[in-house]
């Protein structure tokens, strides 16, 4: 599958998940909720790759870096987002979450000494100046309550998490680990962490019966999951964490979009300013070159899609 294909689908499904994350607040504790959906996720995971014939004995090291996975990408970053959207907007949830971008930049010079050259950060600078004009309704409203900072300092918070979470990814790609079979055992220990995590603080494991909680259980699992981060973590790979993390900056374009076409949301001049600055810093991380691959370059490996369902529908 094309970089441009996989990115496509990336922004596609995980630009819906910001609502579907809404119905599963209320009657289920978000760490049980967590639990359930990587429970769900890992074990199908397990299952295609049964299926497949691909293999799942690694050795003390990789599984090591499965763990560490597990708990940054499958565990504290979802406890942290979840307890985010209970204290703000899914929007402004969006909006914090978008910092991710910058700490991809950050953490990938950090880490792998790679540089962002100017047309990467000239982007990212378009794309979060057009969130924030996207949303401005939310943002000029927003008074800096209690609430307010405690939700979107955990929104950042779980965005500095999944960014470590990339970088152990990265590593793990360039160590030769294949991603589905990480995936299924990173979302294995997210699963066994987070549930423990649960039980440390009490929480009860209860679930909800209703169409809303389990029909959107079932989109973030198979489809927020699954294909969120097989599609994700392959282009990561191949582009680079500062490319690849443009993407959450395209989420709430996807949601807005969504929203307008649903009726929800009415045409403005804040909208379409907002979209047309993201859709710009879009171009100038993906597309132009600075020494790394564009989304338009070849492939520098054959994407492994033969390893993930082979549906695509995009509900969540």
């Amino acid at each position: 599958m094309s970089n441009l294909s996989l990115y496509l689908l990336t922004v596609t499904v995980w630009g819906s998940t910001w609502m579907a994350i809404e119905f599963q607040l209320g009657v289920v504790p978000p760490e049980v909720s967590i639990t359930w959906r990587y429970a769900l996720a890992s074990a199908l995971l397990f299952a295609w790759c049964l299926h497949r014939g691909l293999p799942l004995a690694f050795n003390r090291r990789a599984h090591r870096t499965f763990l560490l996975l597990g708990l940054l990408l499958f565990s504290l970053n979802y406890i942290l987002t979840y307890y985010a959207q209970a204290y703000i907007s899914s929007a402004l949830a969006a909006i914090s979450f978008s910092t991710m971008l910058w700490l991809n930049l950050m953490n990938a010079r950090l880490f792998f000494g790679t540089r962002a050259g100017l047309p990467v950060v000239a982007g990212s600078m378009l794309g979060v100046v057009g969130i924030a004009i996207l949303f401005l309704p939310e943002v000029s409203a927003l008074s800096f309550g209690d609430a307010a900072v405690i939700g979107m300092s955990l929104a950042a918070a779980g965005a500095l998490v999944a960014s470590l979470g990339n970088m152990v990814s990265q590593a793990a790609q360039r160590d030769g680990l294949p991603i589905v079979q990480s995936n299924a055992w990173g979302m294995f220990y997210g699963t066994l962490l987070t549930g423990l995590i649960a039980l440390i603080e009490g929480k009860p494991f209860v679930f909800d019966t209703s169409a809303a909680y389990v029909g959107s259980l079932a989109y973030l699992a198979v489809f927020g999951s699954i294909v969120g981060f097989g599609s994700y973590l392959t282009l990561l790979g191949r582009i680079g964490a500062g490319r690849a993390g443009y993407a959450m900056v395209m989420f709430p374009i996807v949601a807005i979009l969504i929203s307008l076409a649903a009726g929800e949301t009415a045409p403005s001049w804040h909208v379409l300013a907002g979209v047309t600055l993201v859709i710009g810093g879009n171009f100038l991380v993906l597309k132009l070159r600075d020494g790394g691959q564009s989304l338009s370059a070849p492939p520098c490996q054959e994407m492994n899609f033969q390893s993930l369902p082979s549906r695509t529908s995009t509900s969540v």
